[in-house]
């Protein structure tokens, strides 16, 4: 039988405030899931901390809230131990890009086949508003005393640096066209990330709803806001990698889109490459009896607690030999 979007939620109160964009993914994240029909016990949802960190409260499947910054290393733990889980890793830009920018990247080296969620509003929400690192430079929200000092991070161009094999964008107040970039993330063999723009109303005073709708600028014309947010697929842009030869093209392109940021904000798939061995498909090449009985599906112990697995080889190859001292 079907599952529905209720079998997806659960009754804990959604606590963000009013108006936050956080509603919108979570909205996203359930259609999703209805869609795509996984078990929830087949899934696992990884947060870190900060106002995102409490979306695996609502989706009824299994959640870990982790560590500032390492959302990445827990999720891929678990997905190296069960290949037949369905991983979500949700981090803010803040503990994702800040802290854990070191995990973020070096997750692209190894292409591990699950997906990552960035919330990115620009600010450290449940802290008070401090600059997070995709604020860019010389910006002031209502929460500093100073514009910003710092460059913003580029996620799109970091994660295509560090080899993310599918790159999208999101809007949290356009729940249909996120839930398909979530749907598509989730299909994708190998490790996707999607960026998610979403307002905080409580701090981020500068790139509010209105202003990803474009209502501070009108048509002259028409008198109509001309949002700032447009769907990449629209304009004929494509960045799926068919074969190997054309991923440099492609990578550029998406590079190049990547630099759009304030009057033109595209969201969308920038780039997508499943020419790229997974991490699961390297291990089985040398341990081809990996996916078959992977370390989630091996006995440890026996009935009565005692191990199984002897270490005797493994310290004999370890152990130093000759005269000493």
């Amino acid at each position: 039988m079907a599952l529905k979007l209720s079998d997806y939620r659960t009754l804990v109160f959604g606590d963000w405030c009013p108006g936050c964009g956080n509603f919108g993914i979570l909205s996203a994240m359930h259609m999703a899931l209805t869609d795509l029909q996984p078990s929830p016990s087949r899934v696992v949802i990884f947060s870190g901390v900060g106002c995102h960190s409490k979306l695996p409260h609502f989706v009824n499947t299994y959640g870990v809230e982790t560590l500032h910054g390492r959302t990445l290393p827990f999720a891929i733990g678990a997905k190296l131990a069960n290949p037949d889980l369905e991983v979500l890793a949700v981090m803010g830009d803040g503990d994702g890009l800040g802290i854990g920018a070191g995990h973020f990247v070096n997750a692209g080296r190894r292409n591990v086949d699950m997906t990552v969620l960035i919330h990115d509003n620009g600010v450290y929400g449940l802290t008070k508003g401090q600059a997070s690192p995709t604020l860019r430079l010389g910006l002031r929200t209502k929460a500093l005393p100073k514009p910003n000092i710092n460059e913003g991070i580029n996620p799109i161009a970091t994660a295509l640096a560090a080899g993310y094999t599918f790159i999208a964008r999101g809007y949290a107040f356009d729940t249909r066209h996120l839930k398909e970039m979530i749907k598509a993330g989730m299909e994708h063999n190998g490790l996707a990330v999607i960026i998610v723009q979403q307002p905080c109303p409580t701090y981020n005073d500068i790139n509010t709803k209105e202003w990803y709708g474009g209502e501070d600028r009108p048509d002259p014309k028409t008198g109509k806001p001309v949002p700032r947010v447009y769907k990449l697929e629209e304009t004929g842009y494509d960045g799926v990698v068919r074969k190997p030869e054309e991923a440099f093209t492609k990578h550029v392109a998406a590079l190049t889109k990547a630099q759009e940021w304030g009057d033109k904000i595209p969201i969308g798939v920038f780039y997508q490459n499943e020419t790229v061995p997974t991490y699961q498909e390297r291990i089985s090449a040398r341990i081809p009896s990996y996916l078959v009985n992977p370390p989630s599906k091996q006995t440890i112990n026996d009935v009565e607690g005692r191990p199984v697995t002897s270490l005797s080889k493994m310290l004999a190859e370890l152990q130093v030999t000759g005269s000493g001292i």
